[in-house]
């Protein structure tokens, strides 16, 4: 591994009483050995519960400096703490994102162009906005799979959303862990235009909610293209359930 000429690291970390991953720690236990290195690209999430001793986690600003004069390219970081529960979230990675994947964007989420990202998670214990869906079908314009967990209400109800919202390669939507609210917003199209939507997770009730128990207009939702729908549970249609996933 010393013998390395290019790396791309992708790594999220759990650890206890101590500090986030920063540039320093990169360096002075990883990089310094790979003397060959010439191109290194990374996206790293460190979580950290420090429950039982006094650990100062860093400040965003700290975990900016780690990374001067070390690393040629530009670093975005992340940092969040929560000293009630006593734990903290740092994300860092090198700009220009070069991974698939994100992880973890939630209400904080500040941007970015992310061209190459095909999977997206999000989560929040707090409810996400129209303004942020908003933004990430923007930012991440070639997103193939998006899961949502968030038990929270939308901070606006999807019936004040005034634009339509597009997705143009979603084919993958997991909302088996979300607010009702979410799955009227993604799934009817006067609020999310899913072209290419073909697998559903999504719970049984919030379904039946969404189609008014598969009274309403099929024409008005996001699922003729649905092949593989997963609700949990097992249940017998009823005889228009077919007429909503017609692929």
């Amino acid at each position: 591994m010393i013998n390395l000429e290019e790396l791309n690291l992708c790594l999220q970390i759990a650890r206890s009483n101590t500090t986030f991953i920063d540039g320093n720690q990169l360096y002075n236990q990883f990089l310094i050995s790979m003397t060959k290195l010439k191109k290194f690209t990374f996206n790293i999430n460190t979580f950290v519960h420090y429950r039982n001793v006094n650990v100062e986690l860093q400040s965003n600003e700290e975990i900016q400096r780690s990374f001067t004069g070390r690393f040629y390219q530009e670093v975005f970081s992340h940092v969040k703490i929560n000293p009630s529960e006593r734990v903290g979230e740092c994300h860092i990675y090198s700009l220009p994102y070069n991974f698939e994947y994100y992880f973890n964007v939630d209400n904080s989420f500040s941007g970015g162009r992310f061209e190459k990202v095909r999977q997206l998670r999000m989560y929040d214990p707090f409810g996400f906005t129209f303004e942020l869906f908003h933004r990430i079908s923007q930012d991440f314009p070639c997103l193939e799979y998006l899961n949502i967990t968030n038990g929270r209400a939308m901070r606006v109800k999807p019936d004040l959303c005034t634009s339509v919202i597009t997705f143009p390669y979603l084919k993958f939507l997991n909302l088996r862990e979300a607010h009702d609210d979410y799955g009227v917003f993604f799934l009817l199209k006067q609020y999310v235009h899913l072209p290419q939507l073909a697998c559903l997770r999504v719970r049984q009730a919030s379904l039946e909610k969404i189609t008014k128990n598969f009274t309403s207009d099929p024409m008005t939702l996001n699922l003729s293209k649905v092949k593989d729908l997963n609700v949990g549970l097992w249940f017998a249609p009823l005889a228009t359930f077919h007429m909503y996933f017609s692929a």
